[in-house]
C-alpha cells in the first residue's frame, strides 16, 4: 500500500539580537526604551527593578525573569544602592503571530519567579546562549556553529513556551479576551494574503471593513494582542516575503518589490536596507555565497 506523508512548509524566521551577560554597580539604571521585539531579562545575581509603561514596577532577584512584550516601555534598574547586579538579557522575534499572541497574553510584562519551571528553563537558555557566545569569541567554534547552536537552544524555548502555555490554562492574565484575539488573527491572516495582492484591500480601513469593525477598534485591537501596529506587521511580512523570493534568481529586485506590493523599486530598496541593514542586491550577492535556488520549478534542488 501507498503511504504518503506530507512534510510542512517550516518558516521560523528566528532573529536573536542585543545580547549579553552584564554586571553593574550598586544606583546603576538604564534608560527607558522599547523595540518591536520579546526580550527576555533573567537576574543571575543581586535585585533588579523593571518599569511597566510607566505604570507599574516589579523588583525581582536570582533566577526570575521577565519576558517583556514587543512595543513596550520599560526601564530597568538596580534595586540596590550598593551592590552589584549580574543579569543576562537578549531579544528575539520570530515568525508565529499564534505564539507571539499566546505569550503577550500569558506570560508577557510579568515576573516569572525562580520556582517556576519556565523560569528555570529560561535562565538555563539564556546561560546556554551565553556560553556558546563566549566560546566563539575564543575561537572555539566558529561564527557558523554559534548561530548554529543559538538558533537549536532558541528553537527548543519556544518550543517550552508553547507548551508551558498549553499546559497552564490557568495561569492566563486575560490582557485581551478571546473575541479580540479572533479578530486579531483575522486582520492578520486578511494583511498575510494581502501582501502583493493589493487588488482587494488597498487600506486598513479596507480590511476593517471586510470583517465590519472600524479601524479605529481594528487598529487599538491588533496592537493590544501582538504587541505592534498593522503597519509594521504589514512591513514584517513584506520583508519575509522579500527575502524568500530574492533567493530565486528567476526574479530581479524589481520583480521582487511588485511582488511584494510595492510599486517603486527605489523605495523597496530603502525599505528592504531599513529592514535588513542591506540592500536587495547586496543580500541576494550574501545568498550566493551559501545556496540558491535556481528556480521556482526545481525548488528543491540547491546548489
Amino acid at each position: 500500500m501507498e503511504k504518503f506523508i506530507p512534510i510542512p512548509v517550516v518558516d521560523a524566521s528566528l532573529y536573536v539580537f542585543g545580547g549579553h551577560m552584564r554586571t553593574v554597580p550598586g544606583g546603576w539604571s538604564f534608560f527607558e526604551q522599547k523595540h518591536q521585539a520579546f526580550e527576555l531579562m533573567c537576574v543571575v545575581d543581586g535585585y533588579q527593578t523593571t518599569e511597566i509603561n510607566q505604570s507599574v514596577s516589579y523588583s525581582y532577584g536570582p533566577g526570575d525573569v521577565i519576558i517583556i512584550a514587543p512595543g513596550t516601555l520599560h526601564k530597568n534598574w538596580n534595586a540596590n544602592q550598593f551592590n552589584d547586579l549580574t543579569y543576562i538579557t537578549f531579544h528575539f522575534s520570530f515568525e508565529n503571530i499564534r505564539l507571539e499572541s499566546e505569550i503577550i497574553r500569558n506570560l508577557a510584562n510579568t515576573v516569572i519567579y525562580a520556582k517556576s519551571k519556565l523560569a528555570q528553563e529560561s535562565l538555563k537558555t539564556a546561560k546556554e546562549i551565553v556560553r556558546y557566545s563566549e566560546l566563539g569569541k575564543q575561537g572555539e567554534l566558529g561564527k557558523d556553529e554559534v548561530n548554529i547552536k543559538i538558533q537549536l537552544i532558541m528553537l527548543n524555548y519556544l518550543y517550552d513556551l508553547s507548551k508551558f502555555i498549553e499546559s497552564h490554562p490557568g495561569h492566563c492574565s486575560n490582557r485581551f479576551s478571546e473575541r479580540e484575539a479572533e479578530v486579531a488573527r483575522q486582520i492578520a491572516i486578511l494583511i498575510e494574503n494581502n501582501i502583493g495582492n493589493p487588488e482587494k484591500f488597498n487600506t486598513f480601513q479596507d480590511i476593517c471593513n471586510e470583517i465590519k469593525i472600524s479601524d479605529g477598534y481594528g487598529y487599538r485591537t491588533f496592537k493590544k494582542v501582538y504587541g505592534m501596529t498593522p503597519l509594521h506587521y504589514v512591513e514584517k511580512q513584506r520583508y519575509r516575503k522579500a527575502k524568500l523570493l530574492l533567493s530565486y534568481l528567476d526574479y530581479s529586485v524589481e520583480d521582487v518589490a511588485e511582488m511584494v506590493g510595492v510599486t517603486n523599486s527605489s523605495m523597496f530598496s530603502k525599505s528592504f536596507k531599513k529592514w535588513s541593514g542591506q540592500t536587495p542586491r547586496d543580500y541576494r550577492k550574501q545568498l550566493g555565497k551559501k545556496r540558491i535556488v535556481r528556480s521556482l520549478k526545481d525548488s528543491g534542488y540547491f546548489e
